[in-house]
C-alpha cells in the first residue's frame, strides 16, 4: 500500500507522546529497576503508584507504575497544543464512533480517554504540573542517565490500517518496511515532534505494546548500563543489542523490566522537521533494516509484547516474516 500523503492540518493538534502507565506486579522491584538501574527520578509515590520523569523533562511524569494483580498497559498518553484541541479531539473520535470520556488524572488538567483503530487506549491532555529543571543537577544522574521519553512501538494486526488512522491524527511517516510480494506494510515509523518517531507499528498479534524508548546522551551510556546490569543481577533482562538500527540510524539496546515490559535505550537518530521530507523505504528481507551491522533480532523480539489491560487482540493479517535469529 502506498504511504498516504502527510496530513499537515489534522482535526486537532498533537504535540508529542507524553507518558505511559505500566501495570506491575511487584512495585518495589519495579521501583528499584527504574530508579537504580535506568536512573529515572521519582516525582511522587504512594503504596500503589509511582510517578517518574527523566532528567530533561519538566512535566511531572513520563512513566507511571501502578501495582496490579497482572502486568499490563493501561494507556498511552499524548500532549496536545492547547485546551481547545481537547474538545476538537473529542469531536473527532465521536464522529468515528469511538467511545470517549473525560477522566481525572493526578497532576494533569482535563484528560480525554478514547481508543485507536484497534481498541488500544489513548489519552490526551494539555496541562500537566511543571517541575523545576534538574538537567544540570548532575549529582542526580545515575544508571543509563535517561534524558527523556522518546517513542512507543506497538504490535499491530494491520500496519496499513495503523498508518492510515494515525496519519489522520497528523503523524508523519519517516521510514517503513514493505513486503515486496504483497505490497503491504510490515512496519512503519511516524512522528509529531520532529524525531524519527513518536510511535511505530510492527506487524504482529495486537494491539500490544512492543516497547517504550528512552533517549540517552551517547552510546557509551548504553555500554555503562550493560556493565551495570551484568553485575547487579539483571543480565537475563538484556534481550537485544547493543547495536545500530538501519531504520532510524539510532544506537539501541532492548531490555526487559521485572514484569517483562520491554524498554529500548536509544540515541543518535536524526531530525525530521521538514514537512515535505520523503519517507525511506526498506525491504522486509533486508537484514540491515533491523541492525545496520546485519545481526538478526531474536525470536522473542517479534513475539513478546505487553497487553493492553482489558483489550482483546487478534493475529496479524500479513504472514510475511523478516530474517529471524534462531
Amino acid at each position: 500500500m502506498p504511504i498516504p500523503a502527510p496530513n499537515l492540518n489534522p482535526a486537532f493538534n498533537i504535540v508529542r507522546l507524553s507518558h505511559v502507565e505500566f501495570g506491575v506486579t511487584d512495585l518495589a522491584a519495579s521501583r528499584k529497576f527504574y530508579t537504580e538501574i535506568l536512573g529515572l527520578q521519582v516525582t511522587d509515590e504512594d503504596q500503589d503508584t509511582i510517578y517518574l520523569r527523566a532528567m530533561e523533562e519538566r512535566g511531572h511524569h513520563c512513566l507511571v507504575l501502578k501495582k496490579k494483580p497482572e502486568a499490563g498497559i493501561d494507556y498511552l498518553s499524548y500532549k496536545v497544543w492547547s485546551e481547545e484541541e481537547l474538545d476538537k479531539a473529542e469531536a473527532f473520535f465521536k464522529a468515528k464512533g469511538h467511545k470517549t470520556e473525560w477522566i481525572e488524572r493526578a497532576y494533569q488538567g482535563r484528560t480525554l480517554r478514547t481508543h485507536d483503530c484497534f481498541g488500544a487506549p489513548m489519552e490526551f491532555y494539555y496541562k500537566m504540573d511543571r517541575l523545576e529543571p534538574i538537567h544540570q543537577k548532575y549529582e542526580l544522574y545515575r544508571g543509563v542517565k535517561p534524558l527523556r521519553i522518546d517513542h512507543f512501538n506497538c504490535f499491530a494486526p494491520n500496519v496499513d490500517q495503523a498508518v492510515e488512522f494515525y496519519g489522520e491524527l497528523g503523524f508523519r511517516v519517516t521510514e517503513y518496511t514493505e513486503d515486496e510480494e504483497t505490497g503491504h506494510l510490515w512496519a512503519a515509523w511516524a512522528h509529531r515532534k520532529g524525531g524519527v518517531h513518536d510511535i511505530a507499528f510492527t506487524n504482529g498479534t495486537g494491539p500490544r505494546l512492543h516497547h517504550t524508548a528512552f533517549w540517552v546522551p551517547t552510546p557509551l551510556n548504553i555500554i555503562d548500563l550493560l556493565d551495570l546490569m551484568a553485575t547487579t543481577g539483571y543480565v537475563s533482562n538484556i534481550e537485544r543489542g547493543p547495536g545500530r538500527h538501519g531504520i532510524s540510524n539510532a544506537f539501541f539496546l532492548y531490555i526487559l523490566d521485572p514484569d517483562g515490559h520491554r524498554i529500548e535505550i536509544y540515541c543518535s537518530d536524526y531530525q525530521t522537521v521538514d514537512p515535505d521530507l520523503e519517507p525511506i523505504k526498506w525491504d522486509l528481507k533486508d537484514p540491515q533494516r533491523q541492525t545496520l551491522w546485519g545481526a538478526a533480532a531474536p525470536r522473542s523480539w517479534f513475539e513478546h509484547g505487553s497487553v493492553f489491560t482489558g483489550v482483546d487482540t487478534r493475529e496479524a493479517e500479513l504472514k510475511a516474516t523478516p530474517i529471524i535469529a534462531p
